[in-house]
């Protein structure tokens, strides 16, 4: 005998369905991920920043272009992906060249590629480096663009600032409008850069001479590094 059995209705059909044997789970979109095999596309998302150094007359401007990663979905995000550097000064031209290119291929590798931040930053020019407007020392040019990386990453969001306690920020803001102020009384306040007092050490988190003396502990009144931990 087969299992086939009458089942007998006794109530109106009012609706009806077929079964599916089985039922297909909906498919997720799969993330993509930047790799060296993706094609350039004919537009893409650019940054540009102007530094200027007292090694030339003129300024220097470097260009970070993104490409747009799972465009339209969740998982949407912005890598970068090639940068170009351009000056009227092409006295280094050779150098900067190969620069921007072997980062480019750094970063269409795909990756994680904030380590490029500290390995420029630490380049240090044998003729010594200069300081910037308000103190900011830098080790190099080649430190520099290195620090407009930075800046970059952490504009996309793959370098995360740290941050310090709401009691350290109080401190140091204390600390600065007190030598602020008695720069003015001096007057010897610039008013186009930040106020530190002379004797100032040069903090070797942040490369500025804001390093004092504070409380028994040498503390930066830039970025807060302390040696006091």
């Amino acid at each position: 005998m087969g299992n086939n059995m009458a089942i007998k209705i006794e109530k109106n059909i009012v609706d009806y369905s077929i079964k599916k044997e089985t039922e297909e789970a909906p498919v997720a979109p799969v993330k993509d991920f930047m790799h060296e095999e993706i094609a350039r596309p004919d537009e893409l998302k650019g940054y540009t920043y102007k530094i200027k150094t007292p090694l030339s007359d003129h300024a220097m401007y470097i260009t970070i272009n993104n490409i747009v990663l799972n465009s339209g979905t969740e998982h949407e995000e912005e890598h970068p992906f090639e940068v170009f550097i351009n000056s009227k000064n092409m006295e280094q031209f050779q150098w900067i060249l190969a620069l921007t290119r072997v980062i480019s291929a750094v970063f269409r590798k795909g990756g994680d590629a904030t380590f490029l931040v500290e390995e420029l930053k630490q380049v240090f020019d044998p003729q010594g480096g200069y300081f910037k407007r308000g103190g900011r020392f830098m080790p190099s040019l080649v430190a520099e663009i290195g620090e407009v990386l930075e800046t970059h990453m952490r504009k996309m969001g793959l370098l995360e600032d740290e941050e310090l306690s709401d009691a350290h920020k109080a401190l140091i803001a204390e600390k600065r409008a007190s030598l602020q102020g008695s720069a003015k009384e001096t007057g010897n306040a610039d008013e186009q850069s930040p106020s530190f007092p002379p004797g100032a050490q040069l903090c070797k988190k942040c490369n500025t001479t804001a390093m004092v003396l504070m409380d028994g502990c040498m503390t930066c009144l830039n970025c807060g590094e302390s040696k006091c931990g």
